[in-house]
């Protein structure tokens, strides 16, 4: 009584992978199978089972058995193997997804056991078993995947080169456009890859270039943002979201930039018409949870986190947004959320930037420096940057901090967030404070709206006295930007002059922008004591009538 083994290959393919399974107990342990007299069969029947295990994310399982395949693959006689080898389709897919019940391919098997590997998060194990494949076996998805492995383990030119043998196969691959721009390569470099003529291997033609058009600008949107060229990387997404309107993709590379150079209210408003358009996308929303609360939208940032576990709990997007949420309430959760995300996809750059500003706010900044380097040694980002500089002068390493500051500054030269960085480390140095001055107003000349530059300025002319020119600077800006965090440095200039009705006013209106505006709620409180003539700094009448209770209380068992 054989199992014909067609069978597990239907199953298979109809996605009935526990039926697969079980059935595949039975087609491995058939007598038609025997090791002995037919190492062949025995080995196609453990793939085919194996092939059920990986479907059925039993991966340590999947990979014994495609290895005790491999082992019978290796006894059979050579002219059964010679046989087999030419009987083999030559357009066979590897993927762990494609079945066949011809003789096994020992190339598809290695990376059948490599993707195992790699689903388990092995790179070395999965990097070990591609190289056992010769390279001109490998196919689109063996080069892919030994790209990625090559990339996680920090070996940059092997990686580059299997995302050029991508690109050589199928200049479509835009994973392999996005990781190539951000390894260094040119717009140049990347399509002088793409296969110009149709060729015998049936490789895709760009003889029609003109229909590709997209596929160039795409390329070179990829490489100005990999280059900190936001400006040029935002104009050409902008164009290619002309050509494709409603494309999520570009849509959400749109809103990414925008989050990172800090164009919050833009990039909330493309992440919304993002999940208008698709409810269900999790790429970059960690990107987005971050900016909601900014604006303090603990409303929008809780649905935001539902929804997303309701999706797929086990992307790291998820994670880094329940970081977010926790924040206020729970750090150490936040802190082992912003973990997870980590250990799920150890380059997932905002998981890094979660954890680091959580650390630098628990006063743990030497911990939080490890956090920034490692997110950019993944890519370089303002956000990183910012916290690196900010986490070094939280334990006086002034020097560290400049040293960082200007790293910024050279890989972001035609940034306002950099330039304000530099600004930053000198202002926290009495004797820098010019210098610190300088290069604010250039960070300001560069980028006229860069709040962040403006706030930092009227702050160093607060320090110095200066009362009357930090007020002229904000009342400038207000003109044109109706920000809350203006109005809050603006009443904390008044109030600070005694100018405590003008104080009042902004600490309302920037409320009444930002009702969640916590420096705004507590400068408020302070100041509505300071009107009523109550040092704001004393303790709580309350705070001492409890202490008396206590006090009271512990005594009472002595009277009695």
């Amino acid at each position: 009584m054989d199992v014909p083994k067609d069978q597990i290959a239907t199953l298979l393919e109809h996605g009935l992978y526990s039926s697969a399974q079980m059935l595949g107990c039975f087609l491995v342990s058939s007598p038609a199978a025997n090791a002995e007299t037919s190492p062949h069969l025995k080995a196609e029947s453990l793939v085919l089972f194996g092939d059920a295990l990986f479907r059925e994310r039993e991966y340590r399982r999947a990979i014994n058995t495609y290895k005790q395949a491999l082992h019978y693959y290796k006894i059979i006689p050579k002219q059964n193997s010679t046989t087999s080898r030419s009987s083999l389709p030559s357009n066979r897919s590897s993927s762990p997804n494609s079945f066949n019940i011809s003789a096994i391919n020992e190339s598809e098997v290695r990376f059948k056991i490599a993707s195992c590997h790699c689903a388990l998060s092995e790179n070395r194990a999965a990097i070990t078993e591609m190289e056992g494949i010769p390279g001109k076996a490998r196919n689109l998805q063996m080069h892919l995947l030994m790209g990625k492995l090559y990339r996680n383990s920090r070996h940059t030119r092997p990686a580059i080169a299997c995302y050029k043998e991508c690109l050589r196969n199928c200049p479509y691959v835009l994973e392999a456009i996005t990781a190539l721009a951000e390894l260094g390569a040119t717009v140049k470099d990347i399509i002088s890859l793409f296969p110009q003529t149709p060729n015998r291997s049936g490789r895709a033609s760009f003889e029609h270039f003109d229909s590709s058009r997209w596929l160039q600008r795409y390329v070179e949107a990829q490489c100005c943002v990999a280059s900190n060229d936001y400006k040029g990387g935002l104009e050409l997404f902008a164009d290619l979201l002309q050509r494709f309107p409603n494309n999520i993709h570009v849509l959400l590379e749109i809103a990414k930039i925008e989050a990172i150079i800090g164009k919050n209210d833009e990039a909330i408003m493309n992440f919304e018409k993002a999940r208008l358009i698709d409810p269900y996308v999790v790429t970059y929303m960690d990107e987005y949870a971050m900016l909601l609360k900014m604006k303090s939208d603990y409303s929008k940032l809780n649905k935001l986190a539902h929804d997303l576990l309701s999706i797929d709990p086990t992307r790291p997007e998820v994670f880094v947004t329940l970081s977010v949420l926790w924040e206020r309430k729970d750090e150490r959760g936040a802190l082992s959320y912003a973990d997870k995300s980590i250990r799920i996809d150890e380059r997932h750059i905002p998981g890094y930037i979660m954890k680091g500003n959580l650390l630098l706010a628990a006063k743990r900044a030497e911990a939080a420096v490890i956090a920034f380097r490692g997110a950019l040694e993944l890519r370089p980002d303002i956000r990183s940057y910012q916290g690196l500089v900010h986490s070094y002068l939280a334990f006086s390493k002034t020097k560290e901090a400049l040293y960082a500051a200007r790293e910024a500054m050279k890989a972001m030269p035609q940034s306002a967030k950099a330039l304000k960085l530099v600004g930053d480390v000198h202002a926290s140095n009495s004797s820098g404070r010019e210098k610190a001055k300088k290069f604010y107003e250039s960070a300001l000349r560069l980028e006229p709206g860069y709040l962040g530059a403006a706030l930092a300025l009227a702050e160093l002319h607060v320090i110095e006295g200066r009362n009357g020119d930090a007020v002229s600077l904000l009342e400038r800006y207000l003109k044109d930007w109706a920000d809350d965090s203006l109005h809050v440095k603006l009443a904390q200039v008044f109030a600070a002059t005694n100018m405590l009705q003008d104080a009042l006013s902004h600490y309302q209106a920037a409320l009444r922008i930002n009702p969640q505006n916590e420096a705004a709620k507590k400068g408020l409180e302070r100041l509505e004591k300071q009107m009523k003539g109550v040092d704001p700094d004393a303790p709580e009448e309350d705070e001492e009538n409890e202490v008396e209770d206590a006090d009271g209380d512990q005594e009472d068992p002595d009277l009695l």
